[in-house]
């Protein structure tokens, strides 16, 4: 349905039924003068689409009225079922022991990126129970705890079947925080962005297919090389029993040995090429 100004100033009220190519099959209903007369031909417009269309009984008392009816809520449930079955598919949830909270935080975080306060939002729009933003800053400290982290690496290097020799992809990123001095965490360090702000490294480790395997935090001035055998070593296979040693090449990893990677056993090597 739709309004056309006439050349004459008249409102004419048109149905297209179909518009092709260009080619659009129109019905010509009537002129209105008045906004009564546009009311009316508009009515029936409405009637001519929707002939033939019988109306389905709900059951509703007729006295509601014939408006819409209120919206009083909603839930993706399809999406918060498929997520659940994958966090739980992963092992995550037997790692964490059942912790509703950290699912609940976690799987906002897929669905819309945002802040901890935030992502009740998230939830609440999801249509899924949230806790109050008091009970989340109360389990925070737990999340922060190495076991933690631990643990969920476990589940993640049991799904990726690593062995004794597995291929794992490992990178550092740099996070900057707006602020004037260090903290000895947040420390100025090496920016290829050339920035003179304080700052953290991240450091991810992946398998061969991208599925991650564990993430770590570091003082923003400590070097990337010193991260890379030590978030493997500790993170990657903190329960299988596999040891890892360091391969230096063409300077990538320091030639002399820490005291942590020169007590271990050669199980599994890094190597690396500068370019």
């Amino acid at each position: 349905m739709r309004t056309v100004r006439t050349t004459s100033g008249a409102t004419a009220v048109q149905v297209v039924w179909s518009s092709r190519r260009g080619s659009r099959q129109i019905e010509h209903l009537g002129s209105a003068h008045s906004d009564d007369e546009v009311a009316a031909l508009k009515l029936i417009a409405a009637e001519r689409i929707a002939a033939g269309q019988a109306e389905l009984d709900l059951g509703l008392d007729a006295g509601a009225g014939a408006g819409p009816l209120e919206v009083v809520g909603s839930k993706a449930g399809h999406l918060w079922d498929a997520l659940c079955r994958a966090f739980d598919s992963l092992g995550f949830d037997k790692a964490t022991g059942g912790d509703e909270v950290f699912r609940a935080l976690v799987l906002a975080r897929i669905i819309e990126p945002t802040s901890k306060l935030d992502a009740l939002r998230v939830l609440e729009e999801t249509g899924v129970d949230a806790v109050s933003y008091r009970t989340l800053t109360r389990r925070l400290p737990r999340y922060g705890k190495p076991w933690w982290r631990k643990d969920i690496s476990a589940v993640c290097a049991a799904h990726a079947a690593l062995g004794p020799a597995s291929l794992v992809l490992y990178d550092v990123s740099t996070l900057y925080f707006e602020a004037d001095t260090g903290d000895g965490f947040r420390e100025p360090g090496f920016s290829k962005e050339r920035r003179l702000e304080p700052q953290i490294t991240i450091g991810l480790l992946t398998d061969a297919t991208g599925f991650p395997l564990a993430v770590e935090a570091f003082e923003g001035n400590k070097a990337e090389t010193a991260t890379m055998v030590s978030d493997a070593a500790t993170a990657s296979w903190p329960r299988t029993g596999s040891r890892t040693s360091q391969l230096p090449m063409t300077g990538l990893l320091s030639p002399t040995p820490d005291s942590q990677s020169s007590c271990q056993a050669a199980a599994t090597m890094f190597g690396g090429r500068s370019w």
